[in-house]
């Protein structure tokens, strides 16, 4: 997998005032980490954009600060937009130590098909979209994949204790959460689809009043 590289220089404008940068395309963003001194920092934003898109908050990124020779390796900890324009507001940086575990949430994805699932009478209730592992940097995984295959009846689950995971990966959630399951569908949403297929169905078409009147 190729190296994510990112390149951020110091930031000397504060508070309220970072909107000015963000006006000419730059983000506001925050260093920090465990035994290091926090840094305001500022990047481009459209290299942040294409960076959160390539790393989510799982990937290890290579950090080049001006002035520094060695890259800081980080994970991205949290990053906040604008929900109305979806503008990023701004973003924060955790520093890792490669010998030091590291505590993130990681996305869960389902893969494969519940058998179940083939009757309408039944749906699939996720109920936990990532889970908190604990693990060195080089092991993070950037989703956790959960095999559905196995729910064939109504009210199976799948708990976090059923998760199969790496040895070197701890998930620091209760083992007994379920995260996803088969459930019976509401009478009223069956009946509600039954109906739009009735009227989504096409319609003979009615006789013209000629032919009526022949």
């Amino acid at each position: 997998m190729d190296k994510i590289e990112l390149k951020v220089t110091n930031r000397e404008i504060l508070g309220k005032k970072v909107k000015h940068l963000r006006r000419q395309g730059i983000t506001p963003v925050h260093l920090f980490g465990h035994g290091i001194e926090s840094l305001a920092l500022q990047c481009d934003t459209g290299e942040l954009e294409r960076v959160l898109g390539q790393a989510g908050q799982t990937r290890l990124i290579s950090l080049k600060l001006d002035k520094e020779k060695k890259p800081r390796t980080i994970v991205i900890r949290e990053f906040d937009r604008d929900w109305r324009k979806g503008q990023l507001l701004h973003v924060d940086f955790y520093q890792v130590k490669m010998e030091e575990k590291i505590k993130l949430e990681v996305p869960v994805v389902l893969v494969g098909e519940a058998p179940a699932l083939k009757s309408k009478t039944y749906m699939l209730e996720h109920e936990l979209g990532t889970l908190t592992v604990e693990c060195l940097p080089a092991k993070i995984p950037t989703s956790l994949e959960v095999d559905i295959s196995s729910l064939t009846e109504p009210e199976q689950t799948i708990r976090i204790k059923d998760v199969a995971l790496d040895k070197d990966i701890t998930v620091l959630n209760n083992p007994e959460l379920v995260v996803v399951k088969i459930s019976s569908r509401p009478v009223e949403k069956i009946e509600e689809e039954v109906a739009e297929e009735a009227v989504e169905a096409p319609e003979e078409a009615a006789p013209s009043e000629e032919a009526e009147e022949a």
